[in-house]
């Protein structure tokens, strides 16, 4: 079957691009956020902003032709759990800031030759699946109901749509516009990393509703994402004679793919470890907080940073917000010590 082939192959040439922007294009949501605190300036942040705009133009355009139904998407076919969101977005903050960067980042590491982030991978991948379906799965659904929940139709460009009377492709697109002129100012470089980022996600949109529905909709309709498809990985390389090989898989391969050749590229590949134990059980800690807070929030830097922002889901914003906070946590207390004083100055209360 075409899809067979076809859906891994696309994601793995995506992946490939995502690993080559974060090696070549330095494309790093903790990078940004470390940025931004610590008064390093906005680039960053501003290229992941771009990469965002073009994604949601592109699945508005996809939509205006009839490629794609965003309401069909992972993100939009089933409601917003409020509370195991914000609290999966914090936690995996937290996780980011102790690690050093996201699930994502790990794999452009790993391609650069760090193997400490071989050690992130394996824990991210067993703590999803605990996470998912083991133990720490039974007390996400009794201690967080989905009680909060927002209706899955609302997404943002679907509420505005309803209110303006106006289709939500063109919704999509004014929101599109907006985040686009992040752009300005921006060196040629960073414009096609951010570019190159938002198509990538694009084609992971594309192909996989047209696997959904040349399977009558078995397949979830869902681009990149990096905390579930790590243990996927793990479950493919000693399972693959009977498993099939699938996007998220594909996608994980191609990155660290990807960013092997950035790094040649750069001169920059060389065997790395840990400094010291201390540094390998912070790595560890933040890396089961990655695994578990991305299931709970179903979503990581890219799966909701990316990937549901841009069918413009309501959780993005709520992932975004809440693991802000918790990097910013985390940021605080391994640089200063403490997270009361930088609080007191962010509120002026001194």
């Amino acid at each position: 079957m075409l899809a067979d082939w076809l859906t891994p192959l696309v994601g793995l040439f995506g992946g490939v691009v995502l690993g080559l922007a974060a090696r070549l294009g330095r494309f790093c949501t903790l990078g940004a956020i470390e940025d931004a605190i610590f008064g390093a300036g906005t680039r960053r942040l501003r290229v992941w902003a771009l990469a965002i705009a073009v994604s949601i133009a592109g699945i508005a355009i996809l939509d205006l032709v009839g490629v794609l139904d965003p309401a069909e998407s992972f993100y939009l076919s089933r409601p917003v759990p409020l509370v195991s969101t914000v609290f999966g977005g914090a936690i995996f903050g937290l996780g980011m800031a102790l690690v050093g960067t996201c699930g994502f980042g790990s794999l452009a590491r790993l391609g650069g030759g760090d193997l400490s982030s071989l050690v992130v991978f394996l824990v991210i991948g067993v703590t999803g699946y605990i996470a998912s379906g083991g133990f720490i799965g039974e007390l996400r659904v009794s201690l967080l109901p989905e009680r909060t929940a927002l209706p899955a139709e609302s997404g943002i460009a679907q509420f505005l749509a309803t209110r303006g009377g106006v289709p939500v492709w063109l919704v999509s697109l004014a929101v599109a516009t907006v985040l686009a002129t992040s752009a300005r100012a921006l060196a040629r470089r960073d414009v096609l990393c951010g570019l190159a980022v938002g198509f990538a996600v694009i084609a992971g949109w594309s192909v996989t509703a047209w696997q959904s529905a040349e399977d009558f909709g078995e397949t979830a309709i869902r681009s990149y994402s990096f905390v579930r498809p790590l243990g996927d990985t793990m479950i493919y390389a000693m399972t693959s004679s009977g498993t099939a090989l699938t996007f998220g898989v594909a996608g994980v391969a191609g990155t660290v793919i990807g960013a092997v050749a950035g790094a040649l590229w750069n001169g920059e590949f060389r065997w790395e470890a840990c400094d010291d134990a201390r540094t390998l059980k912070r790595q560890i800690v933040g890396a089961a907080l990655m695994g578990t807070g991305g299931v709970f929030a179903m979503g990581c830097t890219v799966g909701q940073g990316i990937s549901a922002a841009s069918v413009l889901a309501f959780s993005a914003p709520v992932f975004l917000l809440s693991m802000f906070v918790g990097a910013w946590i985390g940021l605080q207390w391994l640089v200063r010590g403490t997270v009361i004083d930088p609080l007191r100055e962010a509120l002026h209360l001194d």
